[in-house]
């Protein structure tokens, strides 16, 4: 089973333990954070870096499908548009994955292969995480084996809150031991953790239990990912790698709908952790209405004026 970081190895070595460590982190300021962010929120882009924004911004979105109506139908038709989002403009970059629920993992997987695209699968009884470990287990190991590149894991937030802080670390340590070569997205689903010193003490749990990525939300419920707690995940990312050396990436998921939206959390990114997150293996868009506005958007830039609405494919 993965260890956790050496440089921090005596924090996890029980509950109290990662309790001291967990609550010795500093406070977050919390007007101090969101002033931060709005100001970032501000920043111009010109036309020239609109448009490698946009690109870049594709080039990020893991498409989105999470519905109990989901067909395999609609998964290789949603593959297809990952591979090819623009079929009248062959320039447009491929986004990073496609996001699925295990049971399309394999429908997923057959409709990318060859094509660069990776197969995310959301895993461990999301999105509640409601389930006993062997159960949240054998749903990891069923997407991996069905060809899943990337496991979305969702943490136990009722342990969490309750103050079972060694329970969550486990519990992400025992699904990263299930992923093999899979990339393991840890969600924390921020929105129901009430206050920002909980998303960073969460963010500390994950990154020590080998992460890969650390993600805002499920899209789920209705506070998702906002520029705040993003920042507060990507000054976690860099304050890590700067004491331990790993990188570790950023996925805000849910309500990131618009390219002025992406644009503001690239500006995040660079401003907070630096240009080395400015890449899909670092940073990502949960989405699924997001990659429509960028197109449109990139078109108008390259054409100057807005397509009709039979541009884009609905998803």
């Amino acid at each position: 089973m993965p260890t956790t970081a050496p440089a921090f190895s005596d924090a996890t070595a029980s509950d109290s333990a990662l309790r001291r460590f967990l609550f010795g982190l500093p406070g977050v300021d919390a007007v101090g954070l969101e002033a931060r962010a709005t100001s970032l929120g501000t920043r111009s882009i010109k036309t020239t870096a609109k448009a490698y924004a946009i690109d870049l911004a594709i080039s990020m979105i893991d498409l989105t499908t999470l519905e109990g109506a989901d067909t395999p139908g609609k998964v290789r038709a949603l593959a297809a548009k990952a591979v090819n989002p623009d079929p009248t403009d062959r320039t447009t970059p491929r986004t990073a994955a496609v996001c699925v629920y295990p049971d399309m993992a394999a429908t997923a997987a057959a409709a990318l292969a060859g094509s660069g695209v990776k197969v995310a699968s959301v895993a461990t009884a999301f999105p509640a995480g409601r389930a006993a470990l062997d159960v949240k287990l054998a749903d990891v190991r069923d997407a991996v084996a069905a060809g899943a590149d990337e496991i979305d894991m969702v943490i136990d937030r009722g342990a969490f809150l309750s103050g079972r802080f060694l329970k969550v670390y486990e519990e992400i340590l025992a699904v990263k031991a299930e992923c093999g070569a899979a990339r393991l997205k840890v969600i924390f689903e921020t929105g129901e953790l009430s206050t920002y010193d909980n998303i960073r003490r969460a963010s500390w749990i994950g990154m020590l239990a080998g992460a890969d990525f650390i993600k805002t939300s499920t899209g789920k419920v209705a506070t998702n990912a906002t520029p705040a707690n993003t920042l507060l995940m990507l000054e976690a990312v860099r304050d890590f790698r700067a004491q331990t050396g790993v990188q570790i990436g950023v996925k805000p998921a849910g309500g990131i709908r618009t390219t002025k939206d992406a644009v503001k959390f690239l500006v995040l990114v660079n401003e907070t952790a630096g240009e080395d997150w400015l890449d899909p293996h670092w940073f990502r868009f949960g989405a699924s209405s997001l990659l429509n506005d960028l197109l449109m958007q990139r078109q108008k830039l390259s054409t100057g004026r807005y397509s009709g609405p039979d541009y884009v494919t609905v998803d």
